[in-house]
Parts: C-alpha cells; structure tokens; sequence
C-alpha cells in the first residue's frame, strides 16, 4: 500500500534521519540499554507484540521536530529484546482520516499477521477548542504480513459512531481476542469532563458494536488515556493513564497519572472497578503497554510525562525521549507487580566498585533507613514510611518525588547514561525518572546498604 503522500514522507524521514542522525548520535546523554529515536521526538509505545520470531515495537515518532510535531509510527523489531533492528516506519500521516497524526494504538496478531489498530488525528481549520468540537479521533486499522510494511489502511470508526455524550477525545485502541471474539478499549472524556473507557465487540476484527462503558462511581480524572485490558493468574486488570487528578499526598504527583485498577465481575456486562494505584512513582512514566509473551505479560512504557513543565537538554541535539526497559508483569493478590524482564541481566557485564558506577545494573540489600547518591545527581533516600528521589544536579527543573512504603528491605537500580529505574521491594513500588548529570561523572554512595553493581552493556541497534 502506497500513495504520493507516503511516498514523499518515507523520503523525507529518511533524509532527516541521515542528515540528523549524527548530531543525535554523538549527544552524551544518548541511553545504552534503552530503545530512544533516532531524531526527534518519541513518546508512547504502540502496536507491542510478538509475531513470530520477532518481538515488534512501534512507538509514537515525530522525526522532524524533537519538541513533537506531526505524529506516525517508528519501528524496532528484535528477536531476543537485546538486538535490535531500526526499520523504516510503519504507519505515515498519509490518509484523510489520519492526515494530523498516526496516534496510539496497539497490535492483534493471528496467523502471523499483524492487525495495527490506532487512532488517526484530524484537526479542522477554524475556531475550535479541539475538545467539544474541530477534532476527529477516527479508529483505524491497517494490517501487515510481513511485519515491515503495511498492505491496507482502513477507517472502522469516527466521531459519529461513538456515545453522543463524548468530547472529540477519544483514542488509544487497544484490542484482544477472547473465546472467538474480538474486544477493543478505547479511553475517553465526557462532555461533563469524565474519564472513561468504552468497551466494543467484534466478530469479524473490522464491524465493532460499543456494548459497555467502564468507569467509577465517582469521578477520577476528565480523560482515560491508553487503556490495557487483560488477565493475569484469574484476575482483570485496568490500566490507563488518567487525566485530571488531583495530587493527594504521595499519590498523583506528575502532571498525570499511570495507573491501574483491579477489575471484578465482567467488563461486557456488570463490573466493579477496585482501587487505583500507581504503576510509577518518578518523575517520568506514562502510557504503558503490555503482550503476551508465551507465558509471561510484558509491559513496555514511554520515559516521559505529557505537558511536563521542564527542559529536556537533548532537545539541542535534535531528540528527545526513550522507553523504559521491558518489565514482567506478575500478580501480587489484587496488585500488580513490575520486575525488569530477564533479558536484561544478560547485559550485566563486569562486578564493579562503587566508585566507577556510571552506566549500571545495582541490586541492594538494604537496612530500615538509608541513603543512595547516584553520580552525585540524584538521591535516594528511605525510612519506615517512604522513599524518595531527589536530583539535586540534572533534573531540569524537577525536584523530588515520593513513593509509600512500609519498610524497604531491596532495590534494584537500572542506571542509564540518563535515566534511572528503581525497583523496591522486587517491583512493589517502582520510581523511573530522566536526567541529566554530569557526563563524566560516576559513583554511588550508599548508608544502609550493601550493593552487588554490575556495568550494563549497550543495545545493539543497526
């Protein structure tokens, strides 16, 4: 599938690419372990799955301005989650129900074809707030066989087929099989600025019929954004990202939340939604996706936060932003736990003194109160009631975050060139953050614990 439009855009991508690339490339804050853009802009995952032999990952991609800009899908594709290969991007701004944008969406594999559901962004000329009227958020769907291009492109629903009392926002498909059905979840906001999720039925992957709105008894943010919904170990889980919720002690303390909720009863008919609760803790986390993967769930995020108030300094360099490491997904009664999936460890290099951690994977064993410095930029701190990050050096504009927790007895800490990843307490509560030290700078200090620090090699990308 091709048209002028797409034809023009494929070389103009790859022009920026190799024009700008090398400009990126040399930026000393470019992460080792961790999946970034080639140029410009990169924000949330999309289309995760397995299809195969390759693991696949799309990602929001806006090559020509690192600050965003128009919007389509960038591609990664790997066999082991450690190589991993850069290909041409999948879905260009091409079609007239996407020409603003190729947002969010999600994969549904079978017989080794890929079904790519996303929503395509339109934004009419006029005198428009974009919220109640001037934007059409279409669902669409493209399909590829060979997991490298698309072959067909094609809108399945507009604004007029959602509930009449929705905003323009709705978006972010996600969509599954169960039993000979086919599911999607798409998140969105009401005219009276509630969040919430519809839920549609399919048996042919393309007619969808809205059978079942998800949501709470009280209001909990105006816009549910990137919904995931699955079982794990017999339990549903709800992810998505609301918009719109008010900070409440530790909780909430980003421009917007990344959460869960525990689901009861059945999301296609009567339900209860339990308790939210934060996926992250740190500064930088938010539309996470997950797959299956053989037995196991994984879960990729972007490391970043929508309409954060700061300045990244990569922007300089022509890029801006990456995602997290992939993590496993494991239920811990009615929570979820995130652990870093188990292909990480095998970039674990050499043991290392404390003094030479630059670039690290570092598992502590840790005493009821105790302190980290890391690279003399960010501080971890902890006691019987919480923990938290502190950059005092690189955090462009961003301070401290908290995290609830009883007692601390490990963390496991995933040091990028730019980045950090906390797990406490084997994932129970994870803080993830950009930022920005002193390049050469190296070392941990550490009350209160003993560490075991091993160097992280890098990602190979060709």
């Amino acid at each position: 599938m091709s048209n002028a439009l797409q034809r023009d855009l494929v070389r103009l991508v790859s022009r920026i690419e190799r024009e700008d690339g090398p400009r990126a490339t040399a930026d000393p804050y470019r992460q080792r372990f961790h999946l970034m853009p080639p140029v410009g802009w990169m924000n949330d995952p999309n289309g995760l799955c397995r299809c195969g032999e390759w693991y696949h990952v799309f990602y929001q991609y806006g090559p020509f301005d690192p600050a965003g800009g128009v919007k389509m899908w960038g591609h990664y594709r790997s066999r082991d989650l450690l190589h991993w290969e850069q290909l041409p991007p999948m879905l260009y701004p091409d079609q007239p129900w996407d020409i603003h944008g190729v947002y969010s969406g999600s994969a549904l594999v079978e017989d080794g074809t890929m079904y790519l559901y996303y929503t395509g962004n339109v934004k009419h000329a006029g005198n428009y707030d974009y919220i109640t009227a001037g934007r059409g958020h279409n669902t669409a769907l493209a399909v590829s066989r060979d997991g490298v291009t698309a072959e067909s492109n094609e809108l399945l629903l507009e604004n007029k087929d959602y509930p009449a009392d929705l905003t323009c926002h709705v978006r972010d498909p996600k969509v599954w099989a169960l039993y000979g059905t086919y599911y999607m979840v798409l998140g969105a906001r009401t005219k009276d600025d509630r969040g919430e999720l519809l839920v549609y039925e399919s048996a042919d992957k393309r007619s969808w019929q809205h059978i079942n709105t998800l949501t709470t008894p009280e209001k909990f943010g105006y816009m549910w954004e990137c919904p995931d919904l699955f079982e794990l170990d017999g339990q549903w889980f709800l992810v998505c990202s609301p918009q719109g919720v008010t900070r409440q002690g530790n909780k909430y303390q980003n421009v917007y939340s990344c959460g869960y909720f525990p689901l009861y009863g059945d999301f296609r008919g009567d339900y209860t939604l339990g308790e939210f609760r934060e996926l992250d803790c740190g500064f930088d986390f938010y539309a996470p996706q997950s797959f299956v993967d053989g037995g196991r769930r994984l879960l990729i995020g972007w490391m970043g936060m929508p309409d954060a108030d700061y300045a990244n300094p990569t922007v300089a360099n022509g890029w801006q932003h990456c995602l997290t490491v992939p993590c496993e997904l494991k239920r811990d009664g009615e929570r979820l736990v995130r652990i870093p999936a188990r292909e990480i460890s095998v970039l674990r290099g050499e043991h290392i003194p404390t003094e030479r951690a630059q670039v690290f994977d570092m598992v502590c064993r840790t005493e009821a109160v105790g302190r980290l410095v890391i690279r003399g930029a960010a501080v971890v701190e902890w006691d019987e009631q919480q923990l938290s990050l502190t950059l005092v050096q690189g955090g462009a504009g961003r301070t401290v975050r908290y995290a609830d927790v009883d007692v601390v007895r490990n963390l496991r800490v995933l040091a990028d060139t730019s980045s950090l990843e906390i797990f406490v307490n084997g994932g129970e509560q994870v803080m993830t953050t950009r930022y920005y030290p002193d390049p050469a700078s190296c070392g941990v200090q550490m009350e209160g614990a003993q560490a075991e620090i091993w160097a992280m090699g890098a990602l190979q990308i060709q």
